[in-house]
């Protein structure tokens, strides 16, 4: 399977910090891929690397080609949404239309109208007059009009109200996605996008601590909720992470027999945003996580 982002020792410095650090990475296309980490951990300096944007060290391919020497022809394929939409605040909505259609040879004005009839948002009406959910709609129906092969979100939902942020990876879901396309989302809202990822990406000071689909992460990754007097025998199983919740133990294994662990209590896959917590950790300062003694 061709890869749609094919990375290999993909490296970038600023001064004495390493913000890429020795990356391999393959992502095939039909994928949904998070890419999560905290901030300064090398997420924004990778997607300027994979937009074109960025110098970078290393082999870095995005749709078989090279983004720092053929980003005018790349950017046919690859479409990209930031936290801030970037559109003159000044110019309506129906200009902004005809300038993407007249621009992009892939722009489709009748599936772009097909995803705004649905919005409040109107053909007349200025940027500077919408509301920070309506432009995001804009940008995404112009987004999704566009026949790209990749689609990168950088925190596309951030500042948007619960029913906008669901709105938003609903149409996301329903109306763009298909086994050809391939979308990589950054965002610090883990828990509203892991019911749509196909593959998860962690990064922590330019290095991947987890790269793996969802189904392998599920394969692997096993929490269990002990009781007090069970959480020595829990330790000794060398668990990863542990936290407490309610007077309750929480541990987080890798690789475990899970029969083992269902006689310690009670047993459940865990959440991005556990795992997060868990495989992010400051080794030097929270040893297993465990509370203090």
């Amino acid at each position: 399977m061709t890869a749609t982002i094919r990375a290999r020792n993909l490296s970038r410095r600023f001064g004495k910090t390493r913000a890429l650090d020795g990356v391999d990475l393959d992502i095939p296309s039909g994928r949904i891929v998070g890419l999560i980490g905290p901030n300064g951990a090398g997420k924004t300096t990778a997607l300027k690397a994979i937009l074109g944007l960025g110098r970078y060290d290393g082999e870095l391919e995005v749709l078989g080609m090279d983004p720092s020497k053929s980003r005018d022809r790349l950017m046919r394929d690859v479409c990209f949404i930031a936290d801030v939409a970037v559109l003159p605040r000044w110019a309506r909505v129906k200009h902004i239309i005809q300038l993407t259609e007249e621009l992009h040879p892939r722009f489709s004005r009748e599936r772009c109208m097909h995803y705004l009839k649905n919005t409040k948002v109107g053909q007349d009406a200025k940027v500077k007059s919408l509301s920070k959910g309506m432009v995001v709609q804009l940008h995404l129906a112009l987004v999704m009009a566009i026949d790209a092969k990749l689609l990168v979100l950088d925190e596309p939902t951030l500042g948007l109200d619960i029913i906008f942020r669901k709105r938003f990876y609903s149409n996301l879901l329903n109306e763009y996605f298909d086994e050809e396309r391939t979308i990589v989302i950054t965002t610090h809202q883990v828990e509203e996008v892991e019911h749509i990822l196909t593959d998860l990406i962690f990064i922590k000071d330019g290095k991947l601590i987890l790269n793996s689909s969802m189904d392998d992460i599920h394969e692997r990754y096993t929490e269990v909720m002990v009781k007090s007097d069970q959480a020595e025998h829990a330790r000794a199983l060398d668990p990863l992470h542990e936290r407490v919740l309610f007077g309750r133990h929480i541990f987080l294994f890798d690789h475990a027999d899970a029969s083992e662990l269902r006689e310690l209590g009670e047993v459940h896959k865990p959440s991005v945003a556990d795992l997060f917590v868990a495989l992010m950790r400051d080794d030097e300062n929270d040893s297993l996580g465990r509370p203090a003694a």
